[in-house]
């Protein structure tokens, strides 16, 4: 390996890269890097991304890296934590990131991100011949003419587009050279706290948390729950339930705080069943009830 290796700090995929176009959720955009540049948006939580990466890399997942060693197409959920290890000091390749949003405002609603491609425990690393390379690349250009071009239904092809890079994935085999760390136990517990992180805030009463539970993490980090909870523990010194259960406090702290919210659309919103499951919930863990801290 290349003795320059470091890492790299992601981009932050910002407001205007998504909505400097009449269709807000998306974007396609060709990138290059030299190095001590910054590549490869990854902190927006609710953006899926399928691209290209043309240099030597490494992509961490909770136990397991993939060397990338040649161009390779890779699609990555949201939900699933990674961290992304520049190796050659120039880097280039394409992106295109989407929402949910964006794929509800066309016919073939979320169907693309059904895919296997997109699924906790999938391969989702695939390395491109030559051949692959300029029709995927290809895929990507039309892409970007469309996004630049003024037709009316520009974002259904969009879309179309990329059902097909979905589907030209799905010919190929995926990598298999991935591998486990050694330190496996230090990177899980790491991005465990970083997919809870991500989890917030909770900026609408109609956005219900959706992980709430130790084995809700191990399956989105697509470890045993048994290993996530020694990893955790060793790491913290906490278990995983407490590091949850903390985390959903706080939140609720600010939301009596700081919005004019129902304690009952907090309570569902926070994943809580019942108003009064939330109520004994808070005041076991403050000694008061939600509506005395909002006095």
């Amino acid at each position: 390996m290349n003795s320059k290796t470091q890492q790299d700090k992601p981009i932050h995929i910002t407001p205007e890269m998504v909505a400097q176009n009449s269709q807000p959720g998306c974007n396609v955009q060709r990138y290059a890097s030299s190095e001590n540049k910054m590549i490869l948006p990854y902190s927006r939580r609710d953006y899926f991304k399928i691209w290209i990466v043309n240099g030597e890399s490494m992509l961490h997942y909770a136990n397991k890296s993939v060397h990338i060693t040649q161009p390779a197409l890779i699609f990555s959920n949201p939900l699933v934590p990674y961290s992304f290890e520049r190796i050659s000091e120039h880097m280039s390749g394409y992106l295109f990131i989407f929402n949910n949003d964006f794929l509800k405002s066309g016919p073939q609603q979320e169907s693309m991100v059904q895919s296997p491609l997109f699924q906790v425990g999938h391969n989702s690393v695939f390395f491109l011949n030559e051949e692959q390379l300029l029709l995927i690349s290809a895929i990507y250009d039309k892409m970007i003419a469309e996004i630049d071009g003024d037709y009316l239904y520009k974002y259904d092809v969009i879309r179309n587009y990329g059902s097909l890079l979905v589907h030209e994935a799905m010919k190929m085999q995926p990598a298999l050279s991935a591998f486990r760390h050694h330190n496996a136990t230090a990177r899980i517990a790491n991005l465990f706290i970083e997919l809870l992180e991500r989890q917030f805030p909770i900026d609408s009463p109609d956005r219900i948390l959706k992980l709430k539970k130790p084995s809700d993490y191990a399956a989105h980090l697509s470890v045993h729950i048994n290993h996530l909870n020694f990893a955790v523990r060793e790491i913290t010194g906490k278990p995983t339930s407490a590091h949850i259960a903390e985390r959903i406090l706080n939140e609720a702290k600010a939301l009596l705080k700081n919005t004019s919210w129902s304690v009952s659309d907090i309570a569902y919103s926070l994943g809580f069943e019942y108003p009064t499951y939330f109520n004994n919930f808070f005041k076991k863990n403050t000694g008061v009830t939600p509506l005395s801290l909002r006095k």
